[in-house]
């Protein structure tokens, strides 16, 4: 993979990296929250250049080598917690003060496919990477051919809430800044939104090593939780969405859970969802080969 910093305009830049020919088709990767270009698994990746796609990867802003949102932001818990309840049952919080939304982060995304030139492609977001691809899809539909969404939702009013064990992981923090309670906190997240049975403690544990060596930031975390809230339901974006769309979800998904996904098929016309036994909020390696291969034949099929 080859990396570069890319000025998008408004004093921002994102860290990307791009893999495979670039006279291939174009796919683009979107990851969720708090999570650098470094979780989008290296099999993965390569499963989707060896499919024959030119792959971009991208730290979102406030994440990794990215730039950093400096603006005040409500620092207490219970804000968040208002927020969640709030979203949950279809009430605004667009009165919370918040650093940005996910209409800013799509922003970001399609200045991104400006500056490299992209004028057409395939994207595929993981959770809230996917609440942007859904956006982006529907305000910008010349830009996307093909949609992709993992273990996402469209915050529909009223679907089953995060179960409580994951709810922790978006309510706590690691007990120090300290590299090896970081990697302990974060290992301690993984075991509780992963795969059941299917998590690598030592991949996890290098991953989060490696993502603290990039950048150490749990600020951003926050604030894209908050651009989440602050965002709400988009289904009606997904009502726009004409492009051909794949949804993927694990069964075991205690952060999101499944009916996240069937709602996002439910309103995107002739959209496919495909549930994957035993998967959690994660790309974990057993499930990966399978992944590849849905994404992949979804994009022939479509070509």
């Amino acid at each position: 993979m080859q990396s570069a910093i890319i000025d998008i305009g408004d004093e921002l830049q994102l860290c990307v990296e791009v893999g495979g020919n670039p006279d291939h088709p174009p796919l683009l990767l979107i990851m969720g929250l708090g999570s650098q270009l470094v979780f989008w698994p290296d099999s993965f990746v390569k499963g989707l250049i060896d499919a024959g796609f030119f792959v971009i990867r991208f730290d979102n802003r406030d994440i990794g080598l990215s730039s950093k949102i400096a603006r005040p932001f409500p620092r207490f818990p219970i804000n968040n917690v208002k927020m969640m309840l709030r979203m949950q049952v279809g009430l605004t919080n667009r009165h919370f003060p918040v650093a940005y939304n996910l209409f800013d982060m799509v922003e970001d995304t399609r200045r991104l496919l400006d500056k490299l030139a992209l004028k057409n492609v395939y994207v595929v977001g993981a959770s809230m990477g996917g609440m942007i691809a859904q956006i982006l899809a529907a305000k910008y539909p010349k830009r996307v051919s093909t949609l992709g969404l993992m273990f996402t939702s469209n915050n529909k009013p009223f679907l089953p809430p995060t179960k409580p064990k994951q709810l922790q992981t978006l309510l706590s923090h690691p007990k120090t800044t300290q590299i090896d309670d970081v990697v302990a906190y974060g290992v301690w997240c993984m075991q509780r939104i992963g795969s059941p049975n299917h998590v690598d403690e030592e991949e996890v544990e290098r991953l989060i090593r490696l993502r603290f060596e990039r950048s150490y930031h749990p600020r951003g975390a926050l604030q894209q939780l908050q651009a989440i809230l602050a965002t709400g339901s988009i289904v009606k974006f997904d009502q726009k969405i004409k492009q051909p769309t794949i949804i993927i979800h694990g069964e075991k998904d205690g952060l999101v859970p499944s009916a996240h996904g069937r709602a996002i098929a439910k309103a995107i016309a002739h959209s496919e969802f495909h549930l994957i036994k035993d998967m959690g909020h994660d790309l974990a390696k057993p499930f990966i080969p399978a992944i590849v291969k849905l994404l992949a034949d979804h994009y022939m099929k479509h070509a």
